[in-house]
């Protein structure tokens, strides 16, 4: 498939998921609840100012994009954080959601590899319309594997560093953590794969199917 056409259908399917804007929402939540509890102490308030925060950005995208499950997604996802956090007393259970996040996606992304079923090649295989059909083709299905385990390396690598600062209380160390190893790191993965797979565009086929045997004559 020609890089454009890869590239408008990453890009589309990036939008479809809320974009930059989900991005920022993401970042946002959590530098917010940290800064405000830095500055108040009060694990309530700071988690009311983070629920605020995301709530402006979720009435922007509604009034201006009319986005509703986005913006409803991104509602959903600091409302838990700020209930756990809220419930407990506990500052470092705003950033609980990010912890068990990372372990469980870890999980499946390495269950994925065992059984050769890559997630990455579910998901951009079946956004170029592909199917499982990348599976008979051994170098994409290598570049898709590829994809799988950068994304891996990133999870396993957060759940190492934020399960300890979680366990031990440490709210700072966590809060910085879990948003440069959440959306910014996601980015950069993101990155990586895509140029995996450029790379692999741009080299020809050298095994290139034969006939299809129902046609021949």
């Amino acid at each position: 498939m020609p890089l454009t056409v890869l590239t408008q259908k990453s890009l589309t399917l990036f939008t479809a998921l809320g974009g930059w804007r989900t991005v920022a929402e993401g970042v946002a939540s959590k530098t917010v609840f940290l800064a405000a509890h830095l500055l108040t102490g009060q694990v309530p308030l700071s988690a009311s100012v983070a629920v605020g925060a995301v709530l402006v950005f979720a009435i922007f995208r509604v009034c201006t994009d009319r986005t509703y499950w986005q913006a409803a997604f991104g509602l959903v996802i600091v409302g838990v954080s700020a209930s756990l956090a809220g419930s407990t007393g506990q500052a470092v259970d705003f950033y609980l959601v990010s912890v068990l996040v990372s372990v469980g996606a870890g999980a499946v992304f390495l269950v994925s590899l065992l059984v050769r079923w890559p997630i990455v090649g579910v998901l951009v295989g079946g956004a170029r319309g592909e199917r499982s059909s990348w599976r008979h083709d051994r170098a994409r299905s290598r570049r898709y594997q590829a994809c799988t385990a950068v994304f891996l390396a990133k999870f396993a690598f957060a759940a190492m560093v934020m399960t300890p600062l979680y366990l031990t209380g440490q709210v700072t160390a966590l809060g910085i953590a879990s948003t440069l190893l959440s959306t910014p790191a996601t980015g950069l993965c993101a990155y990586v794969c895509w140029r995996i797979l450029r790379a692999g565009a741009d080299v020809p086929d050298v095994n290139p199917p034969g006939p299809d045997p129902a046609v021949t004559t």
